[in-house]
């Protein structure tokens, strides 16, 4: 079960012609081993865990996630999620749709491969979303606020990604690259493939990446897949071997070469050090009071 406060309008309002239109939002407080799936969506949805842990599967890939990281949901994927049977979690969650609901996407450095992200910024967040819930009517005034709140959730998001990945800057080659890049990061990916992707050919397509981006294509994608191997060892019990195919290595020993070359240790000795931090974490914790959302039923709204 769950305590929640839900908004979900009818598939009739989600419109994909609209250049952006927001589908479903809420807040939850979860009990012990509450499970949501498996289901398919039909808009993208992003979930930001406020209190707690728990676990997120999608295609054959887990991800165990506590307070402060958040994950995508793409349309047309099965996923599940699960609180943990210890220390449930409580998240919010913002659905959208529309023909820029890719775009927006893209810019954040999210997709189904890469769907795990972390924002210090939880609190705003919250305000966010919550502040949609209190003026959720079918007024004009209420429709901009919404969608007002709604970029300055996006914009808080992106700017805990800003250090991970850089910017396309503007340019619309750059960005179909960059798009194509995170959707093909567990693949093999040649510059060429990135070349005939956008319709340029490779040295001006490598040019202009550089430029946009302060590197050449080759290193971005290194820079993608070691991010993502680094992800999936903080957040899955995934084995390095199957990490290393998820992140579009052919072998694990090319996987360890890397990360150790990056991070100064081995893949498990890194995940080794983000279990002994977590574990102390947690003894030194202080049990957060959540804010008391009992006395508000759950409900739904549509426009």
């Amino acid at each position: 079960m769950e305590n929640s406060i839900t908004f979900d309008f009818p598939s009739e309002a989600q419109d994909m012609s609209l250049n952006l239109s927001l589908n479903s939002f809420g807040h939850s407080v979860t009990e012990p081993g509450h499970q949501y799936g498996p289901a398919v969506r039909s808009y993208y949805l992003i979930h930001y865990i406020l209190e707690g842990e728990g676990d997120f599967h999608v295609h054959d890939v887990h991800y165990h996630l506590k307070k402060g990281q958040g994950f995508l949901i793409e349309p047309d994927y099965q996923t599940t999620y699960i609180s943990d049977s210890k220390h449930p979690w409580a998240y919010i969650w913002i659905g959208f749709s529309g023909r820029i609901a890719g775009a927006i996407v893209d810019s954040l450095g999210l997709s189904q491969d890469n769907p795990i992200f972390t924002c210090g910024e939880g609190e705003q967040l919250k305000k966010y979303v919550l502040e949609i819930i209190r003026h959720n009517h079918s007024t004009p005034s209420d429709t901009y606020r919404a969608m007002g709140m709604f970029f300055l959730f996006i914009s808080t998001i992106a700017c805990s990604q800003r250090d991970q990945l850089p910017s396309a800057d503007g340019n619309t080659y750059v960005r179909h690259a960059l798009s194509f890049i995170h959707r093909h990061i567990s693949e093999p990916i040649r510059v060429e493939d990135i070349a005939d992707y956008v319709g340029l050919n490779r040295s001006y397509m490598s040019t202009l990446f550089k430029t946009h981006t302060g590197m050449p294509p080759i290193q971005y994608i290194q820079n993608c897949r070691i991010t993502k191997a680094r992800h999936l060892l903080e957040s899955s019990r995934l084995s390095v071997e199957s990490i290393a195919c998820s992140c579009g290595y052919q072998k694990a020993e090319s996987l360890i070469k890397v990360f150790r070359r990056t991070y100064g240790c081995s893949p498990n000795a890194y995940r080794k050090q983000v279990i002994e931090r977590s574990r102390e974490a947690s003894l030194n914790m202080e049990k957060d009071v959540l804010p008391d959302i009992s006395g508000e039923t759950s409900s739904e709204n549509s426009f």
